[in-house]
């Protein structure tokens, strides 16, 4: 008969192999062969150095899942994956105004998307007189287009002067809280309703109008059932007050047949959705792995471009300078480093790319056409 002792002592033998092991089977995952051929190195995971996949990580914040800006985080962790040099790994955040907090304030976001207007919404609702002193911008991503969702009666944003207007913070409330102070448009907001439900209340006659700012096509808005007519998309004139920080768009019946008749466009205008990062001490480690990240994407730009990446990929611009923002200095770097002189007929051409993207109002006026492009050319000579 095996005595207590002989088996306390077998067990305490099997428990240490057991631990002696541990570690080799942590450092290396089963072999998986490939089919009848030999097992070579290559064929062997191994658990990556810790330190090294932290080095070359970094968290973007976006927006909640299925808009554009969600899609282009998911398009900036495929085109840039690489494990040797950078690795993305995208957040689903609420949206432009609270992306500022988690940029400030969760330790582990690096960037996020941040809407260019968005300082100015936390200057007149929260009395913050310069949130981007805290921030730096990396590049503008896309536009957002402003949509005003209303009934027929509502011929121009200037009629909803003194009407209930419905807009989440996140979604449209900051712009139309910036837009119809800058007009000097006074409204009632309620921005704690949701989307599917501010549209209702339009047509429960609870609220006049549903603002947003968002990418077009707003896939909400072009399935709105209208079939009576009743609602319609209200047009927003390029205002001299608005022109330091919009530019000017167009939104058609193409896009939105529900709301606009076959071949109606009407004006409105877009703001940058920029993405923007702390404002890391340079050469700090956070710093460093922005700065890695800068470098992956400015040098593969041209790969968001292509198929299957998101349409609105067109608008995005590296180079582009946005008042009242600091550019991020690495990125500034890295543009000093690579920057080239175009020539008159690219410049032309970027010009002309522009106002095919914005839909601008002045696209089939020549007059106001050539005296743009100057202001464009000298606008070009001073950022150089």
């Amino acid at each position: 008969m095996i005595s207590i002792r002989a088996l306390m002592f077998t067990s305490i033998g099997l428990c240490l192999f057991a631990n002696s092991a541990a570690p080799q089977a942590a450092q290396r995952a089963p072999q998986q062969p490939a089919p009848n051929a030999p097992l070579t190195a290559d064929d062997v995971w191994t658990i990556p150095d810790r330190d090294r996949i932290n080095e070359g990580t970094v968290t973007v914040i976006t927006a909640p899942a299925g808009g554009a800006t969600s899609i282009f985080g998911s398009d900036m962790a495929r085109v840039l994956d690489d494990d040797a040099t950078i690795r993305v790994l995208p957040v689903l955040g609420k949206g432009p105004v609270r992306n500022v907090v988690d940029i400030l304030y969760l330790k582990s976001i690096d960037m996020g998307a941040v809407a260019a207007d968005v300082p100015e919404f936390y200057k007149l609702q929260y009395k913050v007189p310069d949130i981007t002193s805290r921030l730096r911008y990396i590049a503008k991503l896309y536009h957002n287009e402003l949509h005003v969702i209303a009934p027929t009666s509502i011929k121009s944003i200037f009629d909803l002067a003194g009407k209930r207007i419905v807009a989440q913070t996140d979604v449209g409330y900051y712009t139309a809280k910036v837009v119809f102070a800058r007009l000097g448009i006074k409204a009632s907001f309620d921005f704690r309703t949701d989307d599917a439900r501010s549209i209702q209340k339009i047509i429960d006659g609870e609220a006049d109008a549903y603002i947003t700012s968002t990418g077009k096509v707003f896939p909400l808005g072009r399935a709105i059932k209208n079939e009576n007519r009743a609602l319609h998309l209200v047009p927003v004139p390029y205002d001299r007050r608005l022109q330091d920080l919009y530019l000017p768009t167009t939104l058609s019946g193409e896009e939105y047949p529900n709301l606009l008749a076959p071949d109606q466009t009407i004006e409105t205008i877009a703001t940058s959705v920029l993405l923007a990062s702390f404002n890391w001490p340079e050469n700090t480690e956070r710093y460093n792995r922005v700065a890695r990240f800068v470098d992956a994407f400015f040098s593969r730009i041209g790969e968001f471009h292509k198929p299957p990446r998101h349409p609105k990929w067109k608008e995005a611009s590296i180079s582009l300078t946005v008042p009242g923002w600091q550019r991020f200095k690495a990125a500034d770097d890295w543009l000093a480093r690579n920057r080239q002189t175009p020539s008159p007929e690219a410049e032309r051409g970027q010009f002309e790319q522009f106002l095919a993207d914005t839909g601008s109002v002045v696209a089939d006026e020549p007059a106001k056409r050539e005296a743009l492009f100057r202001q464009f050319l000298e606008w070009q000579k001073r950022r150089r």
